[in-house]
Order: C-alpha cells, then structure tokens, then sequence
C-alpha cells in the first residue's frame, strides 16, 4: 500500500468532488452527494419558501397546503424509488457527504415512504381542517422540517448524524404535539414531550461520548473495524465501559421507538394532540426510528469482507500518520466504508448470489457485540409489545388506546432485529428476509395507522368526542365508515386475509427462520411472545369494533352524519382498500422490499 503526502489543497478539492462531482463549479453530477441528496434539498427549498411567502401579503391569501404538497411530490419523483425493482445494481451502497449518510436501497425505500406519508398526511390534514388557513404555514414547516430529519435518520452512517437526525425530527414534533394554544392539555402534552425527549437525547449523546472515547470513532463502519480489532482485546473496566455506551444509544433509539420503558410520553401526548398529529407520530416518526435502529446494528454489527480483508494495511497507514506531524497522509487503496470517503462500492449481481463466507469475515468481537445487541433488543421488543397490548386494555379514549397499540405494533416490528443480528453472517439472504419484513410491515402499517387516526379525527369533527363509548351505535348512522374502521381494527389485529395477517407474517416468518439456523433460545421467546400478544390484542380491537356494531346508540348523542361518498369518507375508502386488498397483489410489495434490502448486508 503507497503512501502519498496530501497537501490541505487536496484534501479540500477531493472533499469538492465527492460532494458535486467531477466538473465545473456549476455542474453537479447525478452521482455525487449533492445528486443523491436532492430530494432533501428540495425539502429543504419547500420550507425556505412557506417562510419567505409568509412576509409578504400573498402568503395571507395562499394557502400553504398547496406549496407543501407541491415540494413533497417534487421530492418523490426526483427519488424515485419505484426504481428499486428496474435495476437494483444502481442502488449499491455509496456514503455520502465523506461518510456522514449513506445511499442504498433501504434509503431509498424508506425516503420514498416517509415522502409518500407526508403527501397522504397533508390530504388528510386538508381534509380534517387542522390546521386553519391561518397556521398552515407553522404547521406544515413543522412538519416538514420533521420529515426533513426523518430522512436524515433513515440514511444515517454516523452517529453524530443519529443525534442530529433524532434532534431534527423530535423538536419540531415538540411544537406540533401544542399547537392548539388555548388546549391545556396539549400544552401539557407537549412540556412532558420536550422534558423526556431532551432527557433522552442527553443519555444518548453521553453514550455516544464514550464510544467515540473508547473506539476513537463514531463513523459505522469504522466503529465495526474497531470492535472487530479491539474488543477481544478489551479490559473488564472497558467492556463495562463499551456496554453502558450501547444501553445509553438504545436509550435514545428507544425514546424514538416509543419502547418500554421509554414509552410514558406517548400516552398523553396522543390524548393531548390531535388526532392528525398522533398519525404523524404513529406512522412517520416510528418508520424512521425502525430504519435507523436498522442502520445501528448493521453498521456496528457487520463488517464488509473487502474492509476486513484491510485491516490490517489500513492499521498500520493510522499508526503512520499519527507519527508523521504536520502532514497528512492517505492510501489510494483505503476502502470506502472505513474512511467514508463517499465512493461508491462496485458490485456485480445481488447478495444473495454470493457465499456467506464471501458476505461477511466472521470476527469475534463483532460477534459478541451483535449477541449483546441482539439480546437486548429482543428483551426490549418483548417487553414493549406485552406492554403495549395488555395496557390498551383498560382504556376509553380511542386515541390513547391507538397510543398503546402503537407502542405494541413498535415491540413487533422489533423483533425481527434480534433474528437479522442472529444470522448475519451466517446466512445473510435470511438476515436481508428480517429487514425486508420489518419494510412490509411499514408499508402497510401506514395504511392501518393513518386510516384509523383519519376515522378517529373526522369523527372527532362529526360528534365532538374521542370516547369510545361514544361510538355505540355507528353502524346506523355511519355504515360505510363503520365497516371501514372495522376493517382496519381486524387487519391491526393481524387476521387474514387483511394486509395485518401479512405484515406479521412476514416478521415472525423472519424470527422462525433465523432461530432454525442459529438455534439461539431467545429467538424462540421473541417467537412464541409474537404469537401471544397477536391473540391478546384480539380483545380491545374487537371491543371498539362490538361497542360500534352491536351497542345502540346513546340517546344523548346528536345524530352524526359521515357520508362515505364525501371528501372525508372518500380518504378513509382510499385508506381501507389497500388493508382489504393488499393480499391480492402483496407479492409486488414484497419484491420491492427485497431489492431494497439487496445491498445492506451483502458487499
């Protein structure tokens, strides 16, 4: 391996061409990390103009629905991730902006989610009337913003990035948890909001301090080579050390999550906020948290085969350079995913063409660091989902029972991370299956989510009230909406032949087999709890559904009209059919997910 002296000079231009290409000052090729990032910048341009309209009188007469929505659809066809099944090979790894986010397939899969989200939720919220005309431009440059770090989240390859990522999506989520000013409620909402997210945020940051202390790096893949290298070699007070680091980042991963025992602010702040904005929370910030625990242990946990194959040179290139005072030296044969210089990684044919052996070099400190991180999350998922379904239970607003089974439906997407760290090496195409599971599951989550918080608001807006008992009798007054919102409860259940069945079939699939291959016996608990709590959350689903169909309506109850052929019950059909139909067609949904998954683990 050449050594070459690189004078600041250097240094400065290569960071040039990584972030716009090769070319003049005005041109930025598709390729680069400006290329990669335009949707977000669009994003980011969208935001610029809601505020910068605001300051002059159009903006009193335009409303900013149409501005947002705009930028969304703008964003999403710049990405593309329809794409995903043309070609996959042209959604090989690349790392972004010298390492800090990475481009791939699962990027691309779950941008274009959180894009299509953020489309359906502005509808919804036009639909719904919050915000006013008035508020709009606060309202959606809140939500965008928070989309904006939702996106960071899902591409992130740094943890500095993570903590940024987090921040970005949690504080503009602070403001739209209060932003009915005169509800006392959601002011108190809000303030228990803000309070655990910075408290967790702290923790979170002062793990990742020690990490970067320990390992000298918060960067992914360079973390992983430093496990790899040096954590067998570690001393008890250092391994101490490293573990409370870990407990300390799912602290934070597990606030996003919604996870026990982290969960105590959801509750109240979806009773607090608006139905509109639990959607939000329920849906958007969940798929992020889910993609960026994802990236977590896969970043720490694996470790490319042409990197490992590294090591040892790029050693000896860091012992070098600390020597060498005043100049800085690099290798032209360093690999990308331990310096992240942002190239992009050449591969032919799809991961699941290739030997496990070939995938990933088996190390030994990776493996006790993807055991630890394996077993924690499963312990977690488990307790998260029990708690989750056995505290809707006793609940009679609709959205704090929505609360709770949002928490639930966070512990079952969690379960299929134990199974992917599980077999990472040894079987990376059963590994690929877990996150593919997780995509699913996403996919049709946003549909059962957002179609019952819609129900939940228009309801809201028909009768004036959030009470469960409140709805005896629907089904006479509002029989398309009723069957609808029926439906949706039987597919969050996981019944067949609904979306729901495939959504968890897909994970616990995921589980069973990675416990056939590893044989490790907490996989089997995460399995058999799965199973469980999918019979448990049978009895509070089918109890909003019973007290709708089967109760007669209460005589103190103004009669509440909700027409399906209307602008409200024509979102909800459009939110239901996917759930009802999804069975027909699923085998699409999932060969997109798969080839969003084709190069996360595989090199």
């Amino acid at each position: 391996m050449e050594l070459v002296a690189t004078s600041l000079f250097d240094l400065v231009s290569e960071v040039i061409r990584d972030t716009k290409g090769i070319g003049g000052w005005k041109e930025i090729a598709a390729d680069s990390s400006v290329g990669l990032f335009l949707p977000e910048i669009v994003l980011c341009g969208t935001i610029l103009t809601m505020l910068v309209v605001r300051l002059f009188r159009i903006g009193e007469k335009l409303d900013m629905f149409y501005v947002g929505f705009v930028g969304l659809v703008a964003s999403l066809l710049i990405l593309s991730p329809w794409r995903l099944t043309e070609n996959p090979e042209l959604f090989a790894r690349r790392e972004l902006f010298t390492g800090m986010l990475v481009y791939d397939g699962f990027s691309v899969f779950m941008r274009g989610l959180l894009f299509g989200f953020g489309i359906l939720f502005l509808i919804f919220a036009k639909i719904s009337g919050i915000p006013s005309k008035y508020d709009s431009a606060d309202i959606y440059t809140l939500v965008l913003g928070a989309t904006l770090g939702l996106c960071l989240m899902s591409a992130a390859n740094h943890l500095l990035v993570v903590f940024m990522g987090i921040e970005m999506a949690s504080v503009p989520s602070y403001a739209l948890a209060g932003m009915q000013k005169r509800n006392r409620q959601a002011s108190e909402a809000a303030l228990k909001f803000a309070v655990y997210g910075a408290g967790a945020a702290g923790i979170m940051l002062y793990g990742i301090s020690l990490l970067a202390g320990l390992f000298h790096t918060v960067h992914l893949p360079t973390l992983a080579w430093q496990i790899s290298n040096h954590l067998p070699q570690m001393e008890t007070s250092e391994l101490m050390v490293a573990a409370l680091a870990g407990l300390m980042i799912m602290a934070g991963l597990a606030y996003k999550l919604s996870a026990f025992p982290f969960h105590y602010w959801i509750p109240d702040v979806f009773e607090g906020a608006p139905a509109e904005i639990g959607a939000f929370l329920s849906i958007a910030s969940k798929a992020a948290a889910l993609a960026l625990l994802v990236r977590v242990v896969v970043g720490v946990g694996t470790l490319p085969a042409d990197v490992a194959k590294s090591m040892a040179d790029t050693k000896a290139v860091a012992e070098a350079s600390e020597v060498m005072e005043g100049t800085v030296w690099i290798s032209h044969e360093e690999p990308a995913h331990v310096h992240g210089h942002g190239e992009s990684h050449e591969r032919s044919g799809s991961p699941s063409d290739k030997p496990a052996d070939e995938a990933k070099v088996i190390s030994p400190g990776l493996k006790a660091a993807r055991t630890y991180m394996a077993k924690l999350i499963a312990l977690i998922a488990i307790l998260t989902c029990t708690f989750g379904n056995l505290a809707a239970y006793g609940q009679n607003n609709i959205k704090r029972m929505l609360a709770y089974s949002t928490i639930a439906h966070a512990g079952f997407m969690m379960m299929a991370v134990p199974g992917l760290l599980a077999v990472a090496e040894r079987a990376p195409d059963v590994a690929a299956s877990a996150v593919s599971g997780i995509a699913i599951y996403l996919v049709i989550y946003l549909f059962m989510n957002l179609g019952a918080f819609a129900i939940v608001a228009f309801l809201r807006n028909a009768m004036g009230s959030e009470q469960i008992d409140d709805y005896a009798g629907l089904l006479k007054s509002c029989p398309g909406i009723t069957i609808c919102f029926v439906i949706i409860l039987f597919s969050l259940i996981g019944l067949p032949p609904l979306a729901g069945f495939i959504a968890k079939f897909a994970v616990l699939a995921a589980v069973a087999d990675a416990f056939r291959i590893s044989g490790d016996g907490y996989l089997m608990w995460v399995l058999v709890v799965g199973v469980l709590n999918t019979a448990i959350s049978l009895i509070y689903y089918l109890r909003v559904a019973r007290v709708m169909t089967m109760l007669p309506e209460p005589e103190s109850r103004t009669p509440v009209s909700l027409p399906l052929f209307s602008a409200a019950g024509c979102y909800v059909l459009l939110m239901t059919i996917p759930v009802a139909l999804f069975i027909v067609r699923w085998g699409s949904l999932h060969q997109t997910a798969s080839a969003a998954v084709d190069y996360l683990l595989g090199p």
